[in-house]
């Protein structure tokens, strides 16, 4: 996904940009599953008006709280490193995001579990100067990649990119 231009500064270039794996999509398409298999069985014993139409509101409410949100939620919210800076953002119609300039963080660390490794993601832990401390990109897609051009950037920003590496 390309993250918007206009968002960046002049001589700012983004280095690499994603967003959480699809993987945190299974919840949302197994209740859904499950409530499109549930009105089935239940139609097949119910020919109650009334029944139809509050399985039908219940369902609704499901779908919508349980199945869009949170497809919503993983389609709006990108996760940026560029050569200055790393943006978080997220939301549809209301946004939000989160900026930490490259300088003030210290470290860029990695999880992987057994089932991340399974599906090539895990946990990148961002660790900066401020009072909050971290912050941490569960399913991260590419998760070892993702960390090592970011080291990389961070390690070219503290001026390590000399030819012969100071030695």
């Amino acid at each position: 996904m390309a993250f918007p231009t206009k968002l960046l500064n002049e001589g700012e270039h983004v280095v690499v940009s994603t967003r959480t794996h699809p993987k945190a999509l299974i919840g949302p398409v197994l209740v859904l599953l499950l409530l499109v298999v549930g009105i089935i069985v239940l139609s097949r014993y119910t020919d109650s008006t009334v029944m139809g139409a509050i399985v039908g509101a219940a369902s609704v409410g499901i779908v919508f709280w349980w199945v869009l949100r949170p497809f919503v939620d993983w389609l709006t919210t990108t996760y940026t490193f560029t050569n200055r800076r790393f943006i978080k953002r997220s939301g549809f119609i209301a946004k939000e995001g989160r900026t930490i300039p490259l300088n003030r963080i210290s470290g860029v660390d990695f999880e992987i579990g057994v089932i991340d490794r399974i599906f090539g993601c895990g946990t990148l832990v961002v660790s900066d100067a401020s009072t909050d401390g971290s912050v941490e990109l569960s399913d991260i897609p590419d998760v070892e990649k993702v960390q090592l051009q970011v080291s990389h950037e961070l390690h070219r920003l503290a001026g390590g990119d000399r030819r012969d590496d100071g030695a």
